[in-house]
């Protein structure tokens, strides 16, 4: 079709588009507005016209005795009304720009009345599309969302059923209700259904800023969006929320709201209602709740497994805690019983539920509630495929316990066992304490935990020096130093063994764990460039001002998760390449939710070179028999493994971390509360290095793949060094000298002063 065809067309439409709402316009003018212009005319019209005044000729009767007068007929002239006619209304002819103004004020006209038309027919399906008030608590009932691991074995069923049992408000203690209003809605007493000030204000600002459409609901918002609508998080349904507010407002009371609130909503687990929720966490009924019990229970429908004793209990405190204050602060509780509350301690009912790899189930519940939102989660059912192997979860655990019972003299109470793929950063198992089941300490989830690496960091550290014009050759100086800075006592690094051993090439320095050498180095190349570098890497807990940290930042002074360490060990076990660590395979949505598959993506963050030759280090027995021997847990007889362990200075934790290019096992061991273990544990061998030990090992004969190793990469360079020894230098740094005659093939310890 030729251009000026289609330009012809083009303005045709445009032109019927025009012309139609004109026409709408002027139809509007005439069914509307001219019936009323003419009346207002003739209404005008009729007020210039006035009947005459017609004057009657006066008679006078004469005064007429006996006989009877007959009166002459009186004729009374006939009054003539003149026509009246109706004004004829012309249309003045226009200017043409008048014409043109008057044309589009018919196209306006035509436009907003077509609009308003539209918007009441589309306001009028809405409303009638609502749902019932009157059915809270008959509808919308929850599907259960179904875990399993890669291999189709169910883990966990989240919120199979919906156990409630319903209770009255005068049955509870009044606390009860008080703490759901401190905490969730203060002014339930005082709004129609919507919060003004604190919640439709809120709600507004979370969209707009937050984009987040959860915020600023009251109870009974919450009460009509659990019971009657579905968990979508859109404008639409939030527009819903608020009209079956004012809506189930006309219907109920406050306190019969409240009532049906505290029966309604989810308090974590399969338990529905405050009852059910007594019972699960507390083994009681609802009416014999204690204040604190009552605060407790009050925290959790905001984020069941969030605030979930059993699976995050610090968080749990905290939020009861938080409850306890509001409750404080809105009168409904003096000081005193506030002090003496938030001081109090509590015993829950142990969990009892069929539930595979409980750590990872709740790690995973999590994730999904992050991604999806929590009634999503809860009621959506989803149908999540997970990267977890519970083959290996189950054996992971199994030896973890196992050893733990061996060194329970050593003071060491509790472990943690996490293990993925590098390649494609999947998380086969997740073990986050020894018993998750035992106390509720036990639920806390070690691997997404903060706590001091050791020297488990240094081989990240070192990547960097590589980076700087390090070598594996580079000889370093392991003598006595003090570091001095401003505003900050002296600092002097020792080593584990309180010894010093003279000048050794960095691979040794790595090798044995050397803190001196180590300290040195990362004095050369800066903290803020390691801070940054860590960061790149995967560590995610390093966000403070960089003065906030110090040179033992290399030595494990740092806070880490077993998850962080797992990303930056990763990109040495693969590569160079970052994938950080994932949960799923595949997640099955519904209507609401489009299924999606997980499909690695992954960001090169270093040189494979580098990679090769800080594994190469980390996996040469020869070079790390002067710490730990030639026959440690650190050696797999028959297999290439790279392997770092790590223990802070007080004892507290204890790491070992190895790799082949297809696994990736992270072991630590210590106590929850941060207490130290027994002074004589050895560093790496007798804690973790064990249980690292029997786990690799039963992954490379029973998931192949062991013997391999990573092929040298073009731009590293193999070089004889010390006594003919061979190293590995990146292209271009080869010509480092790399033998001296005043080095020792074997370090000479000497005693530390």
């Amino acid at each position: 079709m030729k251009k000026s065809l289609l330009t012809h067309y083009f303005f045709k439409a445009i032109y019927l588009i025009i012309s139609f709402f004109i026409g709408i316009g002027e139809l509007a003018k005439k069914v509307l507005f001219l019936p009323i212009k003419y009346f207002i005319v003739i209404f005008e019209s009729s007020r210039k016209w006035r009947i005459p005044k017609v004057k009657l000729p006066k008679i006078h009767f004469p005064v007429i005795k006996l006989p009877v007068i007959k009166l002459p007929a009186v004729k009374i002239p006939s009054i003539e009304f003149p026509k009246m006619k109706l004004l004829k209304i012309r249309s003045p002819k226009l200017h043409f720009t008048k014409r043109i103004f008057l044309k589009f004020r018919y196209f306006s006209l035509g436009v907003i009345l077509t609009l308003i038309a539209l918007f009441a027919f589309q306001s009028y399906r809405f409303v009638e599309a609502l749902p019932d008030p009157a059915n809270i608590g008959k509808t919308n009932y929850s599907l259960s969302t179904h875990i399993y691991d890669r291999n189709g074995k169910l883990l966990y069923e989240i919120y199979r059923d919906q156990n409630r049992t319903p209770v009255t408000l005068n049955q509870l203690p009044s606390y009860v209700g008080q703490a759901t209003i401190a905490i969730e809605d203060k002014d339930f007493y005082h709004h129609g259904g919507i919060s003004l000030t604190s919640g439709i204000i809120r709600a507004i600002r979370d969209m707009a800023i937050e984009k987040n459409l959860q915020g600023g609901s009251t109870i009974t918002q919450q009460l009509v969006k659990t019971a009657l609508l579905t968990p979508d998080r859109t404008i639409q349904r939030k527009i819903k929320e608020i009209i079956l507010a004012l809506w189930a407002e006309r219907l109920f009371t406050k306190n019969q709201i409240l009532e049906m609130y505290l029966n309604q909503v989810p308090y974590g687990g399969a338990s529905y209602g405050i009852e059910e929720a007594a019972k699960l966490y507390f083994d009681k009924d609802a009416k014999d709740l204690t204040l604190v019990e009552a605060a407790t229970l009050a925290g959790l429908p905001q984020a069941p497994s969030l605030y979930s004793p059993y699976s995050n209990p610090q968080m749990a405190l905290t939020r009861r805690n938080e409850v306890l204050k509001a409750m404080y602060d809105q009168k409904y509780i003096n000081k005193e019983t506030y002090e003496k509350a938030i001081n109090t301690q509590l015993d829950f009912k142990p969990l009892a539920t069929t539930i595979h790899a409980p750590h990872f189930v709740f790690y995973v519940k999590s994730q999904l509630e992050n991604a999806y939102g929590i009634n999503q989660v809860e009621e959506g059912g989803l149908k999540v495929t997970t990267t977890l192997d519970l083959d290996i979860q189950e054996e992971a655990e199994k030896i973890l316990n196992e050893e733990l019972a061996k060194v329970k003299y050593l003071n060491i109470t509790n472990g943690a066992v996490l293990v993925t793929r590098p390649s494609t950063g999947e998380i086969l198992a997740m073990v986050g304490s020894a018993n998750y089941f035992a106390t509720p300490s036990g639920a806390f989830n070690v691997t997404t935990a903060l706590r001091q690496p050791g020297s488990s960091i240094k081989p990240v550290m070192y990547s960097l020096a590589l980076q700087k014009g390090y070598t594996a050759a580079t000889i370093l100086d392991d003598s006595p130093v003090v570091f001095q800075s401003a505003g900050a006592p002296p600092y002097q690094p020792v080593n584990y063994d309180l010894r010093y051993h003279g000048k050794v090439p960095l691979r040794y320095a790595l090798a044995n764990s050397f803190n001196i050498p180590a300290v040195k180095v990362l004095n050369t190349i800066g903290v803020p460039n390691f801070l940054d570098y860590a960061q790149k890497m995967g560590i995610s807990t390093w966000t403070d001002n960089p003065s906030h940290y110090g040179l033992s930042l290399t030595l494990g002074g740092g806070e880490v998760t077993m998850l962080d360490m797992a990303t930056a060990y990763g990109v040495l076990a693969n590569r160079g390449y970052k994938i950080p660590p994932t949960y799923y395979l595949k997640i099955d949505g519904n209507n609401d939710v489009s299924s999606r598959e997980f499909h690695p993506f992954k960001i090169r963050e270093i040189d494979e070179g580098i990679t090769y030759i800080i594994s190469d280090i980390l996996s040469d027995n020869f070079a790390r028999q002067w710490e730990f021997g030639t026959n440690s847990g650190l050696e797999i007889p028959g297999y290439k493994v790279a392997v770092k362990t790590g223990t802070t200075d007080n004892k507290k934790d204890n790491w070992t971390i190895g790799y082949t290019p297809d696994f990736l096992v992270i072991v630590w061991v210590g106590n929850n509360d941060n207490t130290p273990m027994n002074q004589a544990l050895a560093s790496g061998i007798t804690g973790a290095a064990p249980i690292w030990h029997r786990v690799m090992t039963y992954l490379l004969k029973n998931y192949g793949g062991g013997n391999q190793w990573y092929l040298q990469p073009d731009d590293v360079v193999a070089k004889k060094c010390y006594y003919g020894r061979k190293e590995y230098f990146l292209k271009g740094t080869e010509k480092t000298a790399c033998s001296d005659t005043s080095l020792n093939v074997s370090p000479t310890p000497t005693n530390h002063p």
